[in-house]
């Protein structure tokens, strides 16, 4: 679960323009993933030189079908933002049948990745609870890099890749309609009324 106040933060930032940019071939260390969602494809990229924890268990769970009949299930957005702006969440939802263990913390201070708009990064309570859920933000969300000098858990998320074909969809999904009711705490108002389905979860050769 994001916690509160990263996540209030994050979302009271302005969004910054995002330049459209044609998705070019993969280079070296980057590893891409197409999931086929209800609302159409997403093509995402992993840096796996630059976050090799972080990126080894996402693909754990693709190559293990762990993601398929998944779905993206929360749209977080802060009263008075711009519509094109906060962030979607998908993943296992800790069911136990797909769940795997959690993961060691890799801060963007050592990873040198930054939460832009597109970036993938996990969705964790404490740092190294980081397990089968991702979210993907829409607009620069910087304040959720790791911040050494603030106070308290300051570690931030752990960003891993990008989504590089199909952020019309992520925003498609983020603009839906959400329960009013469902969900608990921070994620109170923000679970989607109809979940978008992830088909399928796969290596893009």
């Amino acid at each position: 679960m994001l916690r509160r106040s990263l996540l209030l933060a994050a979302l009271a930032l302005a969004a910054a323009p995002a330049l459209a940019q044609a998705p070019a071939a993969p280079q070296p260390g980057i590893v891409r993933v197409l999931l086929q969602t209800a609302e159409g494809p997403i093509t995402v990229e992993l840096y796996k030189d630059k976050a090799p924890v972080t990126v080894a268990n996402f693909l754990k769970y693709v190559d293990g079908k762990r993601l398929d009949g998944t779905s993206f299930y929360r749209a977080a957005r802060a009263p008075g933002a711009p519509p094109d702006f906060g962030l979607v969440q998908f993943g296992v939802r800790n069911n136990p049948k797909k769940l795997l263990p959690p993961i060691a913390h890799e801060p963007t201070s050592k990873t040198g990745l930054s939460h832009l708009s597109g970036t993938l990064s996990m969705a964790r309570s404490t740092p190294g609870s980081a397990a089968g859920d991702i979210f993907v933000v829409v607009g620069d969300m910087v304040s959720l890099d790791a911040d050494p000098k603030a106070p308290g858990d300051n570690l931030g998320f752990a960003a891993f890749g990008r989504v590089v074909e199909g952020m019309d969809i992520v925003k498609r999904i983020l603009a839906a309609p959400v329960s009013p009711t469902a969900g608990e705490g921070a994620f109170k108002g923000q679970i989607l009324a109809k979940p978008v389905t992830i088909a399928t979860a796969r290596r893009i050769p």
